[in-house]
């Protein structure tokens, strides 16, 4: 039986009364939001919305209900690192958002259809999620508006946004959900086969939950001037520091100035089909941990498979290598043209964006020293918590350097695992490490500059420290990253890289 408009209206308002936004992103806008009109969840539960959604969600939103063959992709050979991202690749080659071959839908869908077909605007350059040019944020719109009743401004909102991003798969379903709202009751012809279908569809399954992992992270904001609980103390040569959060589909993008950290921008994300917490090769899984952007891959090098370009991180670290992690390949990427956004769960173990959010980012991150933290749900704190961890990590590293500089290879031997490794240009085999710390540093007095403590916790509790180190006497010196690992009460190094 179809829904009365009262009754549809009456189930909108109890979810926007349960589903208000704490700190509002669009303060502009009114305070109401569909909180978890979840793109089409309500409508679909009216048989006219299912009438509609079958015939616009799914043969023209949704990327998964029918695929077309663009043929098998090559491998993404773009250094020793590109197996999961080529595996993705070829998983995802033959994947298109447009089904043939479907019945003729009514003059409404007809021209949603038609308006997806005009080009699509450029994107303005810097937006940001806040920012109400951006895609997502225009999305939002068209739920609060919705939530406040005002149906038909809401249906122009979003005509507007398929015509400017007609691959936005979960825009294009809530367009056709809100062309289905405007059929009057009488002429909704319940199709109880066809909602059941539509339920059942792990396409629209997807982009429910792309919706409200949307919503969650526009709810429940990072509390105001906190940072990640990773970041205890970055330097100001790394201008821009990334924290993924896996519960939230959400990267997070952090400016890094005199002042501190502070939040500027945060975009919607895809990580592995599997999940997180990467073991092995071939997993489908994110890994969990701290990595820094290693290189930047031209588009033009890359097959439209990875969109706007990629950024590869150093997975796996020596942490990783250190507890058997294998694998590689791991990229922040984009998507291929005929997709806005991706599900969820979607990759092989990449972090994916929109191409929009992915060109933003390019123009931030630094090569070697733009951190990224991947979490399975980020814990924010504020700053003073932040040096208050990072004093304990503070007093072991002073005490590394001063024992150091004493010339004590005994003492200093004490600091180092049996199992310490070293990355450096100058092979140090078959040299005793304290030794050879010793040689090098011949009782100078030292200064350190530029530190960065990267603290994870993850059964051990390690910390990555960055550091620039001069001699008296001399204008340069060495640029090291140390990888301790905590023991009891105390911190012993399991690796260095010499970085310049």
């Amino acid at each position: 039986m179809a829904h009365s408009q009262g009754k549809r209206r009456r189930l909108v308002t109890d979810i926007v009364r349960r589903g208000r936004l704490k700190n509002p992103p669009f303060p502009r806008r009114g305070n109401l939001l569909a909180a978890l009109m979840t793109a089409s969840a309500l409508m679909l539960a009216a048989p006219g919305g299912a009438l509609a959604s079958n015939k616009t969600g799914s043969a023209k939103t949704s990327s998964g209900a029918k695929a077309t063959k663009a043929g098998k992709a090559d491998k993404a050979a773009r250094g020793p690192s590109s197996r999961a991202s080529a595996r993705e690749a070829r998983a995802g080659a033959g994947k298109a958002v447009q089904a043939k071959g479907k019945k003729a839908a009514p003059p409404e869908i007809r021209t949603a259809a038609a308006a997806t077909t005009r080009p699509a605007r450029k994107a303005a350059p810097g937006a940001s999620i806040q920012e109400a040019s951006s895609a997502e944020a225009r999305l939002i719109s068209v739920y609060e508006l919705f939530g406040r009743g005002q149906a038909r401004p809401a249906l122009a909102k979003a005509r507007d946004l398929v015509r400017d991003y007609p691959n936005f798969q979960l825009a294009q379903l809530v367009y056709g959900d809100l062309l289905a709202a405007q059929v009057p009751p009488t002429n909704a012809f319940p199709d109880n086969a066809g909602i059941a279908r539509l339920r059942g569809n792990p396409a629209m399954a997807e982009l429910h939950e792309e919706s409200r992992r949307r919503l969650q992270a526009l709810r429940e904001r990072p509390p105001a001037g906190t940072v990640p609980s990773q970041f205890l103390s970055l330097s100001t040569r790394s201008r821009y520091a990334i924290a993924v959060d896996a519960s939230r589909s959400r990267l997070y993008l952090l400016e890094n100035s005199d002042k501190g950290l502070k939040l500027v921008a945060d975009y919607y994300i895809s990580v592995g089909k599997s999940g997180t917490d990467k073991l092995a090769e071939g997993d489908a899984r994110t890994p969990l941990g701290v990595y820094y952007i290693t290189s930047s891959l031209d588009p033009r090098s890359l097959k439209d498979f990875y969109g706007a370009g990629a950024l590869p991180i150093n997975y796996p670290n020596p942490y990783d290598v250190r507890r058997g992690r294998t694998g590689g390949g791991i990229w922040l990427h984009g998507t291929p043209p005929q997709q806005f956004a991706r599900a969820p769960l979607a990759s092989d173990g990449c972090v994916v964006m929109a191409n929009p959010d992915l060109k933003q980012l390019l123009r931030k991150v630094q090569i070697g020293a733009t951190p990224v933290v991947t979490a399975r749900s980020l814990q924010w704190i504020s700053p003073p918590q932040a040096e208050k961890e990072a004093q304990t990590f503070t007093s072991a590293i002073t005490a590394w350097k001063d024992t150091r500089a004493s010339g004590n290879e005994a003492q200093l031997k004490k600091f180092y695992l049996p199992d310490f490794q070293r990355s450096a240009k100058k092979s140090t085999e078959g040299i005793s490490v304290a030794h050879d710390e010793v040689e090098y540093a011949q009782g100078k007095r030292v200064q350190f500059k530029d530190m960065s403590y990267l603290h994870w916790r993850d059964g051990d509790d390690t910390m990555i420290a960055t550091f620039g180190e001069v001699f008296e006497g001399e204008k340069s010196g060495r640029t090291r990253r140390q990888y301790w690992l905590r023991q009891g009460s105390e911190w012993k190094l399991f690796h260095e890289e010499i970085l310049g």
